[in-house]
């Protein structure tokens, strides 16, 4: 193991003990030591994770939330924070698509006080992650509604807000992932095709038809795409779009507007 590695090693296996077993190395301590030293991920081996406030169970294995993702939401929570008076306007509908963890639907639920938001994903199994997620976060029954359904095949409403994080890695990239990450993580989660693009291309022909008149898109990208999305951007008919950077100065999102 080189020094680096085994530093990185020694720093997650000090976060394991504090977060998790209070600072003392019990029994199940170290088989989860042993865990880490096997390559699973940190976060799968403590079980959990935190994003924007919000802490989201990891046991069903679903895509572990990126610090990338959480800067995103972040943006769009606060351009929704500046955009809205939550005293006078109506209550605006969300929908979270390709949800995964539930992360991104929870946290904008748990940093809004009158959102409604709908939660969508395909994996039953996730499903059940998500309503996990919802009572570990307190979130009200009243303002959510999860739905089962592959892109838009189950869903039936406009909505005001639609926030997207679809599996954008190209398979023809395969071999430039952590292998931690292909090994444990879902791939269903990561891949969208040979070229990133199948996921993003069938999600953006049909999101449109799913906004409200004012309605807006915030949806997650691999920054080499950047290209290819403003070419579907044009060929769908989408007024108007800005594309965003993230934390480390990579394009990362867009924001689509009707």
């Amino acid at each position: 193991m080189t020094k680096a590695k085994n530093s990185n090693l020694q720093r997650e296996i000090s976060w394991l003990l504090k977060e998790k077993y209070n600072g003392q190395l019990t029994n199940k301590a170290k088989k989860d030591i042993a865990r880490l030293k096997n390559g699973q991920p940190l976060d799968y081996v403590i079980g959990f994770t935190d994003f924007l406030g919000c802490r989201i169970d990891l046991s069903y294995k679903p895509l572990i939330p990126r610090v990338e993702t959480e800067f995103w939401v972040k943006e769009a929570l606060d351009d929704i924070k500046e955009s809205f008076d939550y005293a006078q306007d109506k209550t605006l509908r969300v929908l979270d698509i390709f949800a995964g963890s539930g992360c991104i639907g929870i946290a904008v639920l748990k940093n809004t006080n009158t959102l409604l938001c709908d939660i969508a994903e395909k994996d039953s199994k996730l499903i059940n992650q998500i309503k996990k997620n919802l009572k570990l976060n307190k979130i009200d029954k009243k303002r959510y509604k999860l739905i089962e359904s592959d892109i838009f095949k189950n869903i039936k409403k406009k909505y005001d807000l639609i926030l997207a994080n679809p599996p954008y890695i190209p398979i023809k990239n395969k071999n430039k992932i952590q292998k931690s990450t292909l090994k444990y993580e879902p791939k269903d989660a990561l891949f969208g095709g040979q070229d990133g693009l199948y996921f993003i291309k069938k999600f953006l022909k049909k999101a449109k038809n799913y906004l409200t008149e004012n309605g807006t898109i915030y949806m997650e990208f691999d920054f080499l795409q950047k290209g290819k999305i403003e070419k579907f951007l044009k060929n769908f008919e989408y007024k108007s779009w800005q594309f965003h950077k993230d934390q480390f100065n990579k394009w990362r999102y867009v924001k689509i507007m009707l």
